[in-house]
């Protein structure tokens, strides 16, 4: 029975990953939209948050990466027809990680003033980030027991219901953020960037009760920790591993970037975490797509159909350079609007919309990378994009950065960075795939 690659078929996988990928920034971007807003020290407030969201974003991206694993491995033995083999997997892998995310959380808790003055963070924007941090911290055990449910749902080819959850987690979140942030007059005092974080965490503990939930409701697996350890525990450790060190490599680089914007001054570092923000909202979009190529290779590379397998990734090119170029002609269209929407500081918005375009322009580039990224997901591939994002950071984009910085560019100096690192990670996973794939397509 041939395997369904329609655009249908994608698309049904694609469209609720990708309204569950903007959902997951939407949680941090929520937080900087109504707390730029705030008629005290809303600059040192947006700085404050982008600094702590980059750090964050290192330990759920490190950590996270469990959910490409599990996916990885259990949408190969649903393509072999063995999910009957995989069942205890997921509650093992479960139980690693959030283990893992509780040392963290207890490890760097008492030194969030070390970790953030090593951002170069100083003065109001160092308190606020540390109070910001000891409330946000709580929730990333949460987070990380939500992703690896996740990405048991996509090994089984389901993205329905992590939309639904995390759609559900950023409602609860848009909600408690105006509450808790602005206050209610004679019930509840504003709590300003604080109340932010307790929205946030709130929202983190709801969606991972909800993942357990209907993970146990709706599908044949179950989060029941059972001994011995599944035979696939090594390799999907190995997998983790290796994505740990891509990771670490793409926080050198987002490390790199908030530092420097750090360094500028308080504007720079307002203007560059809206930025990010957006580019990272402009990623999770993309991983519709990402997804979708995840899912469906890790289950064409089970049932060995490489024919298939080739028309999926010339599909997913087309499909992804068309919706990055969709998102840079409407970034383009609300140019302005878009930056109103964090802040109405003349500097902020100044060194916003001097570098915007050049997110924008990244964008087909950044669709065709994260496209195949998530297919070497779906392929268990880790070792090569763990190779691959470790050569491109030293090599590419920490010099090119250090060279326009040089120069004076700034802002441009981070974002042209990001640009050619984009384009330096995408064509050889393109080149690497076709190369291993195409010979093994015309063996059937």
């Amino acid at each position: 029975m041939p395997h369904d690659i329609s655009f249908k078929h994608i698309n049904k996988l694609a469209i609720p990953a990708l309204i569950t990928g903007v959902a997951e920034p939407l949680l941090s971007t929520t937080d900087l939209a109504i707390v730029g807003n705030i008629p005290e020290n809303a600059t040192e407030s947006i700085a404050a948050i982008g600094i702590v969201g980059a750090f964050l974003s290192m330990l759920i991206w490190v950590f996270g990466q469990t959910r490409s694993g599990i996916s990885s491995i259990v949408s190969q033995y649903v393509g072999a027809n063995k999910l009957e083999d995989i069942k205890k997997l997921p509650a093992q892998a479960t139980v690693i990680i959030v283990a893992a995310s509780i040392f963290i959380l207890l490890l760097t808790y008492p030194f969030a003033k070390q970790i953030f003055q090593f951002y170069n963070a100083s003065d109001m924007v160092l308190s606020y980030a540390i109070s910001y941090y000891k409330i946000r911290v709580f929730g990333f055990p949460f987070t990380l027991l939500t992703i690896a449910v996740f990405g048991t749902f996509r090994g089984l080819q389901n993205t329905f219901y992590p939309m639904v959850i995390a759609i559900v987690g950023t409602i609860v979140n848009i909600v408690l953020d105006f509450i808790l942030v602005y206050g209610i007059e004679g019930y509840i005092p504003p709590m300003h960037i604080q109340g932010a974080a307790y929205a946030s965490v709130a929202a983190q503990i709801i969606m991972a009760l909800t993942s357990v939930i209907i993970l146990y409701n709706k599908t044949p697996i179950s989060l029941k920790f059972e001994m011995p350890l599944h035979n696939e525990i090594p390799r999907f450790i190995t997998m983790v591993l290796n994505l740990f060190l891509r990771t670490i490599a793409l926080n050198v680089a987002l490390f790199f970037g908030t530092s420097y914007a750090t360094g500028y001054g308080n504007e720079f570092i307002a203007a560059y975490t809206i930025g990010l923000n957006l580019w990272l909202m402009g990623a999770f979009i993309i991983d519709g797509y990402s997804s979708a190529g995840n899912i469906i290779s890790g289950k064409l590379l089970g049932a060995e159909d490489y024919k298939t397998l080739i028309k999926l990734g010339n599909r997913l090119i087309l499909y992804g350079f068309l919706q990055g170029i969709v998102l840079a002609i409407i970034g383009f269209i609300f140019y302005e609007p878009i930056g109103l929407l964090f802040t109405k500081e003349t500097l902020v918005l100044n060194e916003f919309y001097s570098v915007f375009w050049v997110i924008l322009l990244m964008q087909p580039f950044c669709s065709l990378a994260f496209i195949f990224d998530g297919m070497f997901k779906g392929l268990g591939e880790m070792e090569f994009l763990r190779n691959l994002l470790l050569i491109t950071t030293a090599t590419v984009f920490i010099p090119v950065l250090l060279i326009f910085d040089y120069l004076n560019y700034k802002l441009y100096a981070i974002w042209i960075a990001f640009f050619i690192w984009i384009i330096a990670r995408g064509i050889p996973l393109i080149f690497k795939f076709r190369n291993k794939f195409l010979p093994l397509s015309q063996k059937v």
